[in-house]
């Protein structure tokens, strides 16, 4: 007996101890947090917004790092990122606001006010979590793929196989066979890249929302120049103010041959945007100006440069923070400071400050998906036609595929949660899938019967919200 129970524990020990460790690193993580990465105690510390930002942020680097290759990430990296993830996100749980609701007291009915998670955080969280869930998935469907390889710099033979040249020299190249990659894997990685995209086009239209509806911080709005003008600089806004202004024609007379030229140009288009937004709201007294511009033509050169700045964002999504985006996160203070307790506008800053970072991570993550996945694409295009150009330009790639209008995240979720095809296969079952839906019968349907088998798929599609309260979180009720 004696022996069982001492089996019995020794059997228990690994998994206490495993608990005890984790418990031990959530100490630590989280004191780092309240005192706002300073583990001095010197008070130094920065707001714990700020602090929850950068935990995710280098929370991702560490565990996701550069993605050079197409394949499953290892089982404890994966492990570690699900398990401090969702650490970092339980911190939701507590930022709520008040609502009204009724209670029934010995037959007295009263209007009291209850608390529950704040609506953004309820509807955007599991949304994230959907699409990291996406993003996981599609690198485990690389596990059993045998079409392509890898040759790194390092190899024998690697320089003679490089079929690559851009800035990313450091990444191994995708070797495919002599005469490219057969049919179906080609329409298998298309299949992937499509499915990756939405999930980047949502992340960005998501970040790019939350980053709106933060405040400009007042040390972004003292730095800027007294005008527009100083700011875009004598060329770029004598392009933008012409009377005739094509979007296209004014980026084609722009340098963007580079990140820094690119990031350059939508530093200066935001910093004319909330100078011009500011003098039209009679917000800001600096002098200047010119009273030769109306308020007509105000308006006129901000809507052109906000243009500007969306198509850029879509153009180019793997483009560094601007310097606006940047001051948001680092000066993003509620109402109440940098509290986290729970009353909504005490919290409003911590619950905005996690949305960014969430949303950004995952879309620099898709972003680099969706280039390994371009670099097997050009790979196989360059076996199939070994005539064409062997240098590649990762940014104007990038341009190559914008097109549209700028992505709405209420848009590309609802995409993603309506799609017929599944949103994840392996080679093998994308294989069987093909094969299986070539095999159906293709039947005529009349307008009627086809109008009838619309009518019943829309009433099977849920609403936005309902659609994001299914998509893997609690209900505030069971946080209470």
């Amino acid at each position: 007996m004696e022996e069982d129970n001492a089996d019995a524990n020794s059997e228990l020990d690994p998994e206490l101890e495993s608990i005890y460790a984790d418990m031990e690193l959530m100490k630590e993580r989280f004191a780092k947090l309240l005192l706002g990465e300073d583990m001095s105690g010197g008070g130094k510390g920065v707001s714990s917004a700020l602090a929850l930002s950068n935990a995710i942020t280098n929370l991702a680097a560490s565990v996701f790092g550069e993605i050079s290759r197409l394949e499953p990430m290892a089982p404890e990296s994966k492990a570690r990122w699900q398990k401090e993830i969702d650490w970092l996100l339980s911190v939701t749980d507590h930022i709520v606001e008040f609502v009204a609701s009724k209670q029934n007291t010995n037959g007295v009915t009263m209007e009291i006010m209850i608390t529950r998670q704040r609506s953004d955080v309820n509807v955007n969280i599991p949304a994230l979590k959907k699409l990291d869930g996406m993003l996981m998935e599609c690198l485990d469907n690389f596990r059993d793929q045998t079409e392509f390889t890898y040759v790194s710099k390092s190899d024998a033979g690697s320089k003679s196989n490089r079929k690559r040249e851009d800035d990313k020299w450091w990444l191994p190249t995708p070797k495919v066979p002599p005469s490219g990659l057969p049919d179906l894997t080609r329409k298998w990685l298309q299949f992937q890249q499509d499915s990756v995209n939405q999930v980047l086009k949502a992340a960005m239209a998501m970040n790019a929302h939350i980053l709106t509806e933060m405040e400009i911080p007042e040390n972004y709005i003292d730095g800027l120049p007294k005008n527009g003008r100083a700011s875009l600089g004598d060329a770029v806004y004598k392009n933008i103010t012409v009377d005739h202004f094509d979007p296209d024609s004014f980026l084609a007379a722009m340098d963007l041959s580079s990140e820094h030229k690119i990031l350059d140009l939508k530093n200066r288009m935001e910093a004319s945007v909330v100078i011009w937004r500011r003098k039209m709201t009679n917000k800001d007294g600096k002098s200047g100006w010119g009273s030769g511009v109306s308020i007509e033509k105000r308006e006129q050169f901000e809507d052109r440069a906000e243009t500007i700045l969306l198509i850029l964002k879509h153009r180019y999504p793997g483009i560094s923070q601007s310097a606006l985006d940047v001051s948001k996160i680092e000066h993003n203070r509620g109402l109440s400071g940098s509290s986290l307790s729970i009353p909504m506008d005490r919290g409003k800053d911590v619950g905005h400050a996690i949305l960014e970072s969430y949303s950004r991570i995952l879309e620099s993550l898709a972003h680099k998906v969706m280039s390994r996945i371009e670099d097997v694409m050009h790979a196989d295009s360059l076996a199939r036609n070994p005539s064409a150009s062997l240098k590649r330009n990762s940014l104007k790639d990038s341009a190559s595929r914008a097109s549209g209008k700028f992505p709405d995240a209420k848009e590309e979720l609802e995409k993603l949660n309506y799609a017929n095809a599944p949103t994840s296969m392996t080679l093998s079952e994308f294989i069987a899938w093909t094969t299986e839906q070539e095999k159906e019968p293709k039947e005529e349907v009349s307008n009627g019967t086809l109008a009838k088998q619309t009518s019943a798929t829309n009433s099977k599609k849920l609403s936005y919200l309902e659609k994001m309260e299914n998509l893997g979180g609690r209900s505030p009720s069971t946080r209470q």
